[in-house]
């Protein structure tokens, strides 16, 4: 078999955008010309890598196989330009950086300082959820993900930074705000705002209760923190979330932590890569940084 990188260059930003035009655009270049790498490379491995669904496109299963080994390659690129500019004594390289939606609270401070003290390398950040995390973890597309508890289907590498305890949050002014110790049964008279299906909070959260034998009543559920938040102000029902989510509410007074006995339930956010994964220079400063200097700076005054 016969291809250049050329062809897969383009192979693979047809595969990720799963449309021709849209990836004519990005590599600056005809559709026309698009399709015919495609074809070109088509003809050299001897079988279709996509094929029409109506008036889409998608992989066939020589394409996903394909995509996965052209992936690896172009990695393993990157990889030898940033160990051959470390060689160099140079202070650069590309760090492509992914974190949960509620690691976002204080990922900008961690990567603003990070990059005080490495300004040659470049920082790429893809704040998302969990469903998406796990993705780009088992598809090896990401250098590093800060999350909460890893999933156990994929091989990784995951050391925890920094505590994340949840806390149960309610509106001011709620029945149960002044009240101490208060017993978790209580709780089961509650309606709960719940994070989407598959999320850590959500888990961490539907285990804890189901530990208890408590059955809770569950009204809207949201997909971000701040949805939960306003909803809860609201008085729609209360909340579990990081602690850390909350400073500035509970700093203005817009919302209170119950106390409950047995919380915060104690979780940790944890920084996670593939197992066979090399890190490159950068990935491996960004690591140490972290391990070092994040307890320090979530500390520092905002």
């Amino acid at each position: 078999m016969h291809t250049t990188l050329r062809q897969m260059r383009v192979f693979t930003t047809v595969a990720r955008h799963l449309n021709y035009t849209r990836a004519a655009q990005e590599l600056h270049l005809s559709q026309p010309a698009v399709s015919m790498q495609v074809k070109q490379l088509e003809e050299s491995v001897g079988l279709p890598l996509f094929e029409h669904a109506g008036k889409k496109i998608q992989l066939t299963e020589v394409g996903r196989e394909m995509s996965l080994y052209v992936r690896t390659i172009f990695q393993t690129f990157e990889e030898m330009e940033e160990v051959l500019d470390a060689m160099k004594g140079l202070d650069t390289g590309h760090l492509n950086i992914a974190v949960a939606s509620t690691v976002n609270y204080f990922a900008p401070r961690l990567l603003a300082a990070f990059s005080r003290q490495y300004p040659g390398i470049d920082l790429s950040l893809d704040v998302t959820n969990r469903e998406r995390l796990m993705g780009l973890l088992k598809n090896n597309e990401i250098d590093i993900v800060l999350m909460g508890l890893p999933p156990e289907d994929i091989e990784l590498v995951y050391e925890p930074f920094m505590d994340n305890p949840l806390v149960v949050i309610a509106p001011p002014g709620h029945p149960l705000q002044h009240e101490r110790r208060i017993p978790v049964q209580r709780l089961a008279d509650e309606v709960f705002i719940m994070r989407e299906a598959g999320s850590g909070t959500r888990l961490a959260m539907e285990r804890y209760f189901a530990k208890q034998s408590i059955v809770i009543s569950t009204g809207m559920q949201m997909t971000r923190n701040e949805a939960i938040k306003q909803a809860v102000r609201a008085g729609m029902g209360l909340g579990v979330v990081s602690s850390h989510t909350i400073e500035l509410e509970l700093e203005t007074g817009r919302l209170v932590i119950l106390d409950i006995e047995d919380f915060p339930i104690q979780r940790h956010w944890y920084m996670v890569y593939r197992k066979n994964k090399r890190l490159s220079p950068a990935a491996k400063a960004f690591r140490d940084f972290v391990m070092s200097e994040a307890q320090r700076i979530k500390q520092e005054p905002v």
